[in-house]
């Protein structure tokens, strides 16, 4: 991973950050650097993510999903980080098969995607740690329903992957599922390289050593500079333009196949840093798609927000015919990537021109082993953002609160406070 933050800086972008001092910053870096390195040695609470590359056994994992691996179909039942990793990886990632994700609780989604999936032929991952979590264990015994209504063995085709007790746990035992433990101390947003995220990549024929092999290169390139450490850089512009008024982070990654990349690191940085009345907002964008939904808004609104653009620099391409049209002579000998590549440098310099903070973060292809890297080296990026805001990065009190009272609410035993209310209706 390589991360260009010359667009960001001051001269260049309002807000930008002054050369000078980022200088002064990279002593705050080091001191950063020094605790994070403590925390992954001592295996503490959530440092412990940034040793899952050189901890995790895939070996055992293909392992366990191996009496799987006659399946067409990947099914994901879990939520939040229970997914969106695992999403990250197949939906950009060539796989043996196809890969969906049950990660919310619609109706009509629920009963449209059983519908259509062949039942026999389909795998069923489901994902939680504490085996407690409503959405999840909800859709899955809609699944698990789906499954016996259909006359197929539901204990043949599932893969549970949670904690060490729960009703998870206590499930497998009961059927002799085949279990993958959820690493301890990783909370869910950063466990995309552990058995969460990887279980249903190696069900579909996905090289996770490749992708292991990537994040530990990423892993030992830490180093105690923001200007050696393109993770580093990255997470300390991000603090530092936040500071200066760029509250909000649009990332845009220029290939289809990484749009999911984007919404994992939505909840990433929203979950670990979104605390005290801190944090950037990330925004989700897609190149070259949003060039024409939302590159208005960034050239010619408010300069309050840093783009981050995403893209491989080799990658397959396509052609494009000659048309002999009058007006598309521009396009004669020319091929697809060289028309997005050309599409995302004009955006590039379009937001320069005005001024608006853009960082391109770029990998090698999108493989196994640059998206391991790339995954591994935002993780860390966050990692070192919320040492520098000073807050729990590796908690979410506020998602814990919603939770609670949603079972509450269900159980008859909460009721919300009361609020003033407008609602308009058509006559």
């Amino acid at each position: 991973m390589d991360v260009d933050i010359g667009n960001a800086l001051a001269g260049v972008a309002t807000p930008g950050v002054p050369r000078a001092y980022l200088d002064r910053l990279d002593e705050r870096v080091a001191d950063a650097h020094e605790r994070i390195e403590a925390g992954m040695a001592d295996d503490e609470f959530g440092y412990a993510a940034l040793n899952l590359p050189e901890r995790v056994d895939p070996a055992a994992i293909r392992d366990a999903v191996e009496p799987l691996t006659d399946a067409d179909t990947v099914l994901t039942v879990g939520i939040g980080g229970s997914s969106l990793g695992a999403a990250t990886l197949t939906d950009a990632l060539d796989t043996d098969g196809e890969a969906y994700y049950l990660d919310n609780v619609d109706p009509a989604d629920v009963e449209s995607l059983l519908a259509d999936l062949d039942l026999e032929t389909t795998a069923v991952n489901v994902v939680s740690r504490s085996g407690t979590t409503a959405e999840t264990l909800a859709n899955f015994l809609v699944v698990r329903d789906a499954y016996e209504d259909a006359g197929v063995d539901w204990t043949a085709r599932t893969l549970v992957t949670t904690g060490e007790s729960g009703n998870l746990r206590d499930l497998a035992d009961e059927h002799d599922l085949p279990v993958l433990a959820v690493p301890d101390g990783v909370p869910g947003r950063f466990s995309v390289l552990s058995t969460v995220g990887l279980a249903p990549a190696a069900i579909l024929g996905v090289d996770i050593e490749a992708a292991l092999r990537g994040a530990r290169a990423e892993r030992d390139a830490l180093s105690g500079s923001l200007f050696e450490t393109p993770a580093y850089a990255y997470g300390a512009l991000t603090y530092a333009l936040d500071a200066r008024g760029a509250h909000a982070n649009v990332v845009m990654p220029y290939h289809e196949s990484l749009e999911t990349y984007a919404e994992w690191y939505a909840q990433l940085s929203a979950e670990s840093l979104g605390k005290d009345g801190l944090g950037q907002t990330p925004v989700r964008a897609l190149g070259a798609t949003d060039q024409h939904s939302q590159l208005q808004l960034y050239r010619a609104g408010p300069n309050d927000k840093l783009v981050t653009f995403v893209r491989a620099r080799e990658g397959p391409d396509v052609p494009i015919p000659s048309a002999d049209l009058e007006g598309l002579d521009y396009l004669e000998g020319a091929t697809l990537g060289e028309l997005r590549d050309a599409e995302f440098e004009a955006t590039e310099a379009s937001l320069a021109d005005v001024g608006l903070p853009n960082v391109r973060v770029e990998i090698e292809r999108v493989d196994a082993e640059s998206l391991g890297g790339l995954l591994f080296g935002m993780e860390a990026a966050t990692v070192l953002a919320g040492e520098l805001y000073e807050v729990e990065t590796f908690v979410q009190p506020a998602v814990e609160w919603g939770k609670e009272v949603a079972r509450g609410i269900l159980r008859g035993e909460e009721a919300l406070p009361e609020k003033e209310t407008l609602s308009v209706t058509r006559e």
